[in-house]
């Protein structure tokens, strides 16, 4: 079996942030496939770009400064992905879906939003198993481990999609306790908003007056 990437898009009326990357699945031996449980696991091959000096210091939290980066991870875990496809005999195409966080304590999404121009480098690594009629019978076989494709996705696809969730935005996850004090800044300060919270304690603090207690 051979497998493309050929594109990738936002997905219309998802819930949360998801892209679809377009597959074009080729079978061998003219067998009538009757199904498949395709098995992706999604890679960022970080090693096959340049980055500048600005887009290094924003990458400085997951790789360390500069004089470290030699020693950065060869590729980053995206997403692992099951997509059961359908019925076909020779070659079809489907959409392989794959929802996206915000969440900067991932690795993947801060490589993402670190990255701000030109194309991610991509490595999908595909598994699973084949179920196919053979002389009058069906017949179950797994997809070879080497199964592969590379793709550069515009490194704009993820920001495009994320302003259209969080347009202006950015998120942010705290602990229950945390959240709990800041609430209760805002509060206690009469706040309308939690930019503006965040911005009172910036200033706060360069002050050296910071509480949120």
């Amino acid at each position: 079996m051979r497998i493309t990437v050929e594109g990738v898009r936002a997905a219309e009326f998802a819930a949360v942030p998801t892209l679809e990357f377009a597959l074009r699945i080729a079978g061998t031996g003219g067998a009538e496939v009757r199904s498949v449980i395709l098995e992706t696991q999604l890679r960022i091959a970080v090693a096959r770009r340049g980055y500048d000096e600005a887009c290094r210091e924003r990458l400085a939290d997951l790789f360390g400064p500069p004089e470290l980066w030699g020693r950065k991870p060869a590729s980053l875990l995206w997403a692992q992905i099951v997509t059961q496809l359908p019925a076909f005999t020779g070659e079809t195409t489907a959409l392989l879906r794959v929802p996206c966080t915000y969440d900067f304590d991932v690795a993947a999404a801060k490589y993402l939003d670190g990255v701000r121009d030109g194309e991610i480098p991509l490595e999908f690594l595909f598994s699973g198993t084949v179920f196919a009629l053979a002389g009058g019978m069906l017949r179950a076989t797994r997809i070879p481990w080497d199964t592969e494709a590379g793709f550069r996705m515009p490194a704009a696809t993820w920001r495009d999609l994320m302003d259209r969730y969080f347009p202006g935005a950015a998120w942010l996850r705290l602990g229950r306790d945390t959240f709990d004090r800041l609430h209760a800044y805002r509060t206690r300060n009469a706040l309308p908003g939690w930019d503006d919270v965040v911005e009172s304690l910036l200033e706060a603090g360069a002050d050296g007056r910071a509480d949120a207690r």
